[in-house]
């Protein structure tokens, strides 16, 4: 099975892509580990779309964690099912602040060999915050996945939208085959 977990920052997509990939016994691949590189940099939208490709390619099945909606094409060219994590915006806003102080109190990097780390300040007062992010992402986000769910570009893909996290345990215990 090919899933692409799919939400705002903060929404719990990764915890869910994660636990997918060990229930399904498939790999996980991470969006952001593809993209980011040291001192906060990241790769052109060609490389990354190449390393997609190859991840991708790679495994018969996979849980896919992340959005970039500019990797549709390559990303849901085969993909099974999408599963939209979306909770509500104080859920969700919460759950970021929460990730935000847990990352930056522990100073843990984020993806291997990268060196990025969040800190209080790049978190909660910096432009380049991720709540920040989810402030301004998640009525557009919701917008967006609501139109993916009508564009007949994606009749092809079974939709399983979670706005709860009674429904995503559901999901993982009854619905995921």
């Amino acid at each position: 099975m090919k899933i692409n977990v799919i939400g705002t920052s903060g929404s719990g997509k990764t915890t869910l892509a994660r636990r997918l990939a060990s229930h399904l016994d498939v790999p996980y691949i991470e969006m952001d580990a593809l993209y980011w590189r040291p001192n906060w940099q990241g790769v052109s939208d060609e490389e990354l779309l190449a390393l997609l490709g190859e991840k991708l390619n790679a495994t018969p099945g996979w849980v896919l964690d992340g959005n970039y909606n500019r990797t549709r094409p390559v990303k849901w060219q085969n993909v099974d099912m999408v599963v939209w994590v979306d909770y509500g915006f104080a859920r969700t806003l919460r759950q970021a602040v929460m990730r935000a102080m847990k990352r930056a109190w522990h100073k843990e990097e984020l993806w291997p060999g990268t060196g990025n780390r969040e800190s209080f300040r790049q978190s909660f007062f910096s432009r380049e915050s991720i709540l920040l992010w989810t402030l301004k992402t998640w009525r557009s986000n919701r917008a967006r996945y609501e139109a993916d769910l009508a564009d007949p570009a994606f009749a092809h893909i079974r939709f399983v939208r979670l706005r709860s996290p009674r429904q995503t345990r559901d999901f993982l215990d009854n619905g995921i085959n």
